[in-house]
């Protein structure tokens, strides 16, 4: 299986690109929004994902891991085979699909070409609770939220005289702060729900600790 190539647009088309990798050309499948910052002549390089039919072997392309693990995802919902889930990650880019998926926001979704809202739905439903996670991949590397550590320090809640206070063993806290952020939720808020989350349960990783900030920030009732 092919994970990854690196070469030179030869040229690209409405819905793929030929890459010149040392003399060989690569036919990559790719979403409008990844093409779009293509130019004939010039370096590229995607992670790649590769569909074996009975009749015919064809090679996506993806700009991250996140968008990558995204049309992973997206293949495994009733309906949606590899032609939807590129509309989908084209009309929202990957941090826009984590959005819409960890929000329920099915409308976003719906916006692609060629989803409807029953698929739309359905995408929303089965891949809620693996948001998180996906967005943990990309936090590492996500601009960090401002004023990440004042923030927590002014909405942590007070432990209880005498408790010993504990602090996450890795980089969970500002990884969740900075997918939460990214979802458009508002640094002050986003800090209040990772504090919460950390004084209840101090060993979450930074799925969990997302996952749990996440029902934390939901609309109640």
């Amino acid at each position: 299986m092919i994970g990854k190539i690196a070469g030179r647009v030869d040229y690209k088309t409405t819905d793929h690109a030929l890459i010149d990798v040392r003399g060989v050309g690569y036919i990559v499948f790719l979403s409008e929004r990844a093409l779009m910052a293509l130019k004939p002549g010039e370096a590229a390089s995607f992670y790649t994902e590769m569909i074996v039919r009975e009749d015919a072997m064809t090679l996506y392309g993806f700009t991250s891991l996140v968008e990558k693990e995204w049309f992973r995802l997206l293949l495994a919902v009733q309906g949606v085979g590899a032609k939807a889930a590129t509309a989908i990650l084209g009309a929202l880019g990957p941090d826009g699909v984590s959005r819409a998926i960890a929000l329920g926001d099915w409308n976003a979704v719906k916006a692609a070409k060629g989803i409807g809202p029953k698929t739309a739905q359905r995408v929303v439903m089965e891949l809620k609770d693996k948001a998180p996670t996906v967005m943990a991949m990309g936090a590492g590397t996500a601009p960090k939220a401002p004023l990440d550590e004042e923030l927590v320090e002014t909405y942590m809640p007070e432990p209880p005289v005498g408790s010993p206070v504990k602090a996450p063993a890795n980089n969970a806290q500002p990884e969740a702060l900075s997918a939460l952020t990214n979802l458009g939720y508002q640094p002050g808020e986003a800090a209040s729900a990772v504090a919460t989350a950390l004084n209840e349960t101090p060993d979450l990783d930074t799925a969990g600790l997302i996952r749990a900030a996440l029902k934390l920030l939901a609309p109640k009732g």
